[in-house]
């Protein structure tokens, strides 16, 4: 599912726990393939985290077909300089990307954290101050990439730079609570929008699928009204 000019938490993990990233040269060069892929195709990246096993992505595609295209062109690039270097055939990833749609106001700013502090929940785990392949350390001020594009509630966070990184380098301090946490991975493994009832409605008569999980049990029965 891919909807226009609204923010998307996109996941990919590897095939059968294979390892996809080994070296910092497979990290570049899916930096690399993804930072050209972005712009090819249109789509505003606003953070990522790379980590051995998997990758995340919060972007924003510039229209309803960018985000699959840019996922493909990735893909395609990666997986073959991944296995041309290894001399290995095969894919990689473990069937198609998955992705949901956010209700920017409420969860743009919790899905840059959760992916700039992904690396604390990786198994093993890592610093996510410490690491290198993150937007994290582009968002409090300790590196450039200029590939990234900044949200609009990022730059609401402060009138200059300096306070826009203190605010965020506060968010990361403070985390995510564990429901927050469970509701951005639960919704981004399974597809389903992450919004308020009244965004979920908006969408709804976009996009011809459910974008919920449906009740569990029967439906209520509903009683008949007597004729008068």
């Amino acid at each position: 599912m891919s909807v226009a000019g609204l923010p998307h938490h996109i996941v990919q993990q590897a095939h059968h726990g294979l390892t996809v990233f080994d070296t910092d040269a497979d990290y570049q060069a899916y930096l690399d393939a993804l930072r050209e892929s972005a712009l090819t195709y249109g789509v505003a990246i606003h953070a990522y985290v790379l980590l051995p096993t998997g990758v995340q992505i919060l972007g924003t595609p510039a229209d309803p077909q960018a985000l699959s295209r840019m996922m493909q062109a990735l893909g395609r690039r990666y997986v073959g300089w991944h296995n041309r270097s290894r001399g290995r055939s095969g894919t990689l990833w473990e069937g198609r990307f998955r992705a949901t749609v956010l209700e920017a106001e409420t969860y743009l700013l919790p899905a840059m954290v959760f992916i700039d502090t992904a690396p604390a929940r990786a198994q093993p785990p890592a610093e996510p101050a410490e690491w290198r392949w993150s937007s994290r350390a582009h968002h409090v001020g300790r590196r450039s990439e200029p590939f990234l594009t900044s949200h609009r509630l990022y730059w609401s966070l402060g009138n200059t730079p300096f306070d826009r990184e203190a605010r965020y380098q506060a968010l990361l301090e403070t985390g995510l609570g564990a429901s927050m946490i469970r509701k951005i991975t639960d919704a981004s493994w399974k597809g389903w929008v992450l919004g308020s009832a009244g965004f979920t409605a908006q969408l709804a008569a976009q996009v011809p699928r459910p974008l919920q999980p449906r009740p569990r049990g029967r439906p209520k029965k509903v009683d008949k009204p007597v004729p008068n």
